[in-house]
């Protein structure tokens, strides 16, 4: 039989994301799946068997066939994502019904509750290609790397790519004062702090303040907040879930947080002034940092001291160079008057960023100069 339960017990409140198509008649099982799609703020399709209706079982983003349901099965079109789920940990028969309906995998609660909800987000989310994910560290304090992370960030909206800028970094007064949007309404960190397991990627996004055509997650001007391990986790992997470019600026000493930030890294920037001082600095920070980053590159910004240039800094730490940060003339000026880093098309500073994306989205991989 071919129908629908009622519509009130397929409502998860709260849940935007297209959910999964559920198969089952099994009521306390049915019961486990509605609360696994409320926890990943999803809103399900149920059925008793394969639906009738043209579509329903080949678009949904995936399906959970109940162990009751799976002979009902038998026949439908094969597609992706099918998973077979029940709770009798010691049926010896269930690979047999998972052939039989071509599922991917078989799951059995609540064992597998967890990683169902991360599935089921997922789906309901549409999550395709992750962001490509930078950060940037300074070398030394007053490097420039805040500087930098606010004009890649500003460069890769204005060529229209989704872009979410992370601050990381408590103590650097927060990058929404850098870009004029203190006052914007939206979330910040403390919001977040005590995060723990799966943060939906849409509703991250569209909680935090919208400045310069990107999403920025910044502190506030109140007390200082710790940022759990587990709290910096679930969130950059919510935002890479999103697609499109992540910048992360990030502080120079590396704790539990900032491990849990490099760890997701697809390539660091650590920008270096080109001085003695600032190189031997940064030596120390890019061995903390290559402990956890597999991916770290040099940006050397002048002007140089006597004797130095990009290339002997960059061999003197053994890290690739990326090149050299510009110098941009008014740079200060602009900021105060509320114009951010890298906003001028045609400045030095939105020069040097756009060849970077350039380089880092061709597929590629090489950013090098």
């Amino acid at each position: 039989m071919a129908g629908s339960m009622t519509s009130d017990r397929s409502r998860i409140g709260g849940g935007n994301g297209a959910g999964p198509l559920i198969l089952t008649e099994d009521v306390e099982l049915l019961d486990d799946l509605l609360r696994l799609c409320a926890a990943a703020g999803a809103e399900p399709q149920v059925h008793h068997s394969v639906p009738e209706r043209k579509g329903c079982w080949e678009d949904a983003p995936m399906v959970l066939v109940g162990d009751d349901a799976a002979a009902r099965c038998r026949g439908a079109t094969r597609r992706r994502h099918v998973m077979l789920v029940g709770r009798d940990q010691d049926d010896p028969g269930v690979w047999r019904r998972a052939v039989e309906i071509g599922a991917d995998c078989v799951l059995r609660l609540p064992d597998a509750e967890s990683w169902l909800v991360d599935r089921i987000a997922d789906a309901a989310e549409g999550v395709g290609r992750p962001a490509l994910t930078v950060g940037v560290i300074g070398g030394r304090g007053g490097a420039g790397a805040s500087t930098l992370a606010c004009a890649l960030a500003v460069t890769a909206a204005r060529a229209g790519r989704r872009t979410m800028l992370i601050d990381a970094d408590p103590l650097g007064g927060g990058l929404d004062v850098v870009l004029g949007g203190e006052q914007a309404e939206g979330r910040r960190w403390p919001d977040f702090a005590a995060s723990k397991g799966r943060v939906a990627g849409g509703a991250l996004e569209e909680s935090l303040p919208w400045l310069h055509e990107l999403r920025v997650l910044s502190w506030d001007r109140g007390d200082s907040v710790a940022i759990q391990p587990e709290a910096m986790r679930s969130v950059l992997a919510a935002a890479r879930r999103r697609g499109g470019v992540v910048v992360v600026d990030l502080p120079r000493r590396v704790d539990e947080a900032v491990a849990e930030a490099l760890a997701q890294l697809d390539l660091g920037l650590l920008v270096v002034p080109a001085e003695l001082r600032a190189v031997a600095a940064a030596g120390r920070v890019a061995s903390l940092a290559g402990m956890v980053l597999r991916d770290l590159r040099v940006v050397v910004r002048g002007p140089y001291a006597a004797g130095l240039d990009e290339q002997w800094i960059a061999d003197a730490l053994r890290l690739p160079l990326v090149g050299e940060l510009p110098l941009e003339p008014g740079l200060s000026e602009s900021q105060d008057g509320g114009a951010p880093p890298g906003s001028r098309p045609r400045g030095p500073l939105a020069a040097f960023c756009t060849a970077f994306w350039e380089r880092a989205l061709a597929g590629d991989g090489s950013v090098t100069s």
